[in-house]
């Protein structure tokens, strides 16, 4: 099973269309006026698929189990096709396109084993995924941003380790499409975390600076650049630690620092690999909708 334990638990919805053919308008008269020899074949149906959707990870092997908030099936006929239209929404970590899918099909496989003892010539003749109607849970699109990646660390600007943590920012910044018109590593010093600061935040849309969040006397990035920020962005930095506190008791020592300067929103993220690869989970991709505010 692929590892969903790094996602964010968010509202998610999903969609899914069965499309039932009958050979014979009488199929559909029965139906409606109640003569099929099994039964009322759209109630059986929907409590058979209500049950698929919240046991689609008994069926599934690659499937999660996930607390189902809202299911809504519903049936539209049109000439000799019966439509059946699955909705699922929950706050999981998920999609639901496989509850949804299941839903439908267990839907459809039901009215056909009701229907085939008057209609030898029914047949299932689709199953497939709508459109997710939320749209608002999944990151629109943006334009191009320029953005430039800051590594504050004594000991990788003098060499004693490898710079991890911001090859990673980098790595993962590098996905959402954005062009790095600058990448630096320099020590953890007051004076040049402000200037640098200053001078990035002109010509960029998003600077990220990493390490210098912590607790020891040389932490010193959220000090420098609290007093550069025209806004802090409070949001943002709680995402940041609830995200890693659901991981790690730890990340609550983290003093991640996210404000702008200017119109350039400017972060300060942990220093170890870890703590600022999680960081980037947590908020990416969904912060790049600051750039259409």
């Amino acid at each position: 099973m692929e590892d969903i334990s790094v996602n964010i638990s968010s509202l998610r919805e999903a969609c899914a269309e069965a499309v039932i053919c009958v050979s014979k308008s009488e199929t559909i008269q029965a139906i409606l006026d109640g003569r099929v020899p099994k039964g009322n074949v759209f109630e059986m149906a929907k409590v058979a698929g209500l049950f698929a959707v919240k046991n689609t990870h008994l069926s599934l092997p690659n499937s999660y189990p996930v607390p189902i908030e809202f299911t809504c099936i519903e049936y539209r006929i049109a000439d000799l096709e019966i439509h059946v239209l699955v909705k699922v929404r929950s706050v999981c970590k998920s999609n639901l396109e496989m509850e949804a899918m299941h839903g439908a099909s267990i839907t459809a496989l039901t009215i056909y084993d009701m229907l085939k003892p008057i209609d030898k010539g029914i047949h299932i003749q689709q199953i497939k995924i709508l459109e997710e109607p939320n749209e608002q849970s999944r990151p629109q699109p943006g334009h191009p941003f320029n953005a430039a990646v800051v590594v504050c660390s004594n000991a990788v600007s003098k060499g004693v380790k490898p710079d991890s943590a911001g090859q990673l920012i980098l790595k993962k910044l590098l996905s959402q499409g954005p062009e790095i018109t600058s990448y630096s590593i320099i020590p953890d010093d007051l004076d040049q975390i402000r200037a640098l600061a200053k001078e990035l935040s002109t010509n960029n849309q998003l600077v990220i600076f990493s390490g210098g969040t912590g607790l020891s006397k040389t932490d010193v990035t959220t000090e420098a650049l609290e007093s550069l920020l025209d806004r802090r962005i409070p949001g943002i930095e709680e995402a940041i630690r609830r995200y890693g506190q659901s991981l790690t008791p730890y990340a609550m020592f983290s003093r991640s620092l996210v404000g702008t300067i200017g119109d350039c929103l400017v972060l300060a993220l942990p220093g170890s690999t870890r703590g600022a690869g999680e960081s980037m989970d947590a908020i990416f991709p969904h912060i790049l909708h600051a750039f259409r505010l």
